[in-house]
Parts: structure tokens; sequence; C-alpha cells
């Protein structure tokens, strides 16, 4: 008697899949935009560099206790690179460009991201970027200026250039971690750990020579600091990671696009700031060119066909 051959797996099953991981992955962008609404709302003003130590350094040291393995070889100099671009440098240069320019213009300097990794990924991966994904990048670029640019703002070119580095350094990371991998055995929430521990290791010294000793918490502050240290850096990395060891990069790049447009919904509602039609037509923008991204022409004509076995590898 033969053995049953395994069920074959359909396109549309293998799409399903990616879509639900999308999904997953997208809930680190969405808890991240929670951190402009927390940090006016709750932490002592004046303290961007130490807020970027406490929302890190505990997080990653807490990872490394769970998964309790620490880096070694190529992997020290790899991991603390990486928890440069992808934590210390990246918050260092977002705090720059948020006191320096208005809240909507550096979110719409950082929407530029997905243009970047599409560049990065092109000489680093070998990832030539498609006509579809830069579509979709300059409509996200367009939805994220219309949500959040209103009023008259002034330019200022220090500000200007932070913005843009910082969405450089996220573009950098993202491309060099999809490009290292793991080393063998080591799992997303173990690549957390590392670059969150080498993040903060990084900002300490540089908060502790501009801003000193922070000061005396209340019980907001506290609780603030929790939600970004607990919710924006233990949970949302490990996710974040996963993601993009498994989905294409320059997919999960138009994921970082939700972390303004949550910051711009949370503003609606807690700030109680009156939406307009031009508003409203770049939130419809942001999301389309954020979806759009996940579904290439090739998935979508996948799921309009008849479902076919997909090629074993």
């Amino acid at each position: 008697m033969g053995t049953a051959s395994p069920p074959a797996v359909t396109a549309p099953a293998l799409v399903g899949d990616t879509l639900g991981l999308t999904a997953l992955t997208a809930m680190a962008p969405v808890s991240w935009g929670t951190t402009y609404l927390v940090t006016t709302e709750f932490l002592p003003p004046g303290y961007p560099l130490t807020s970027g130590v406490i929302r890190a350094l505990p997080a990653g040291l807490v990872l490394l206790a769970i998964t309790r393995r620490l880096p070694h070889g190529r992997w020290l100099w790899r991991s603390l690179l990486l928890g440069t671009l992808n934590i210390g440098a990246l918050f260092a240069l977002l705090f720059v460009a948020a006191y320096r320019l208005p809240g909507g213009v550096a979110a719409t300097l950082t929407a530029v991201l997905p243009l970047f990794v599409a560049g990065l990924a092109f000489l680093l991966l070998g990832e030539r970027p498609t006509r579809w994904r830069l579509g979709c990048g300059m409509t996200g670029m367009l939805g994220v200026g219309l949500m959040v640019l209103r009023g008259r703002f002034s330019f200022d070119l220090l500000g200007i250039l932070a913005g843009i580095a910082a969405a450089g350094v996220l573009a950098g990371g993202i491309v060099l971690t999809k490009r290292w991998g793991r080393p063998e055995g080591a799992g997303a929430t173990t690549i957390a750990g590392w670059q969150l521990t080498a993040g903060g290791l990084v900002l300490g010294p540089l908060a502790l020579a501009f801003e000193g000793l922070p000061p005396a918490l209340d019980l907001p502050a506290i609780g603030g600091y929790a939600w970004l240290s607990v919710v924006g850096a233990l949970l949302s990395f490990p996710v974040w990671f996963h993601g993009i060891g498994k989905l294409p990069v320059g997919a999960v790049s138009f994921l970082a696009l939700l972390s303004p447009t949550t910051a711009t919904i949370l503003g609606w509602l807690f700030h109680g700031e009156s939406l307009t039609l031009w508003q409203g037509v770049g939130f419809a923008l942001a999301l389309t060119s954020i979806a759009a991204a996940q579904l290439t022409p090739d998935v979508v004509r996948n799921l309009v066909r008849v479902p076919v076995a997909a090629r074993g590898e």
C-alpha cells in the first residue's frame, strides 16, 4: 500500500498565510505610532535620549534573560551595528527631527523609508524595485503628507537632515537584517534582545552627557515609560524582526507608514483634532499604498485564478 501524499498547498492558502503574518507584523509600527501621544501626555519634557534608553535597554535585558543567549563571533559587531541603526541612531535622529520640526514635517520625511529600502535592497540584496512598489511608495508619501501637514511651518535644515537620516538608518537596518539573517538556532526574540540592548547601550552615554540624570518620575510618567518599554519594544521588536525574516523586505518597509498614520488617528481621537477632507484623502491613500505594496500583481493574479498546487522547494 503506497503512502498518501501530503495535501497540496494552494496559492490562495499561501497568500492567506502571508497576509496573516503581514497583519501581525503591522502591529509593531502601530504600537510605535503611540509614542508621540504617550511622550507629550505623560513623560517629562526635555529628556528624549533618556527616554530612548529607558525604552530600549530594560526590554533588551529582559529578552536576553529569557533567551539566555549572547552574540558571539561576527554577531558581536553585527548586533552592535544593527542595534545602532534600528534602535540607537534611529531614536536619537527621530527625537532631533521631532524637536526641531513640526510633527507633521518630521512624519512626512520618514515616509521616504520605502523608497530608501527599495534602493538599498537593490544594492545589497539584488532585489530590483518594481514600478508597482515605487508607485506605492510615492502614493504613501503623498498620503502621509496630506494627513499630517497642515497650517504654516518653517524649515530647519538640521531637523530636515535628521528626519531624512532617520529613514535612512532604519532602511539600512531593515535591509541588513534581511541580508544577514540570523545565526543558527537564534530566533527573532534573541535578535531583538541583542539589538535593543546594543541600542540602549549606545544611547546611554549620550543621554548622560547631554541630559544628565533623569528627574524624579510621577505615576503617569512611570506608566508611560512602561508602555513604551513593554509594548513599544519588548513585544513589538520580536514581532517586527520575525516579519522581516519571513516577508519581502520591500513589503515590510511600507508597514512603517502605519506609525505616522496611527499617531495622526490618536491626535484626532484624544486631542480633539478635526479631520479635514484632504486629511481623509491622505488617510485613504496611505492605507491603500500599504495594502497595495503587500499585493503585487502576481499575487493578485494568483488570487483570482483557479487554485493550483504550490511548487515545493
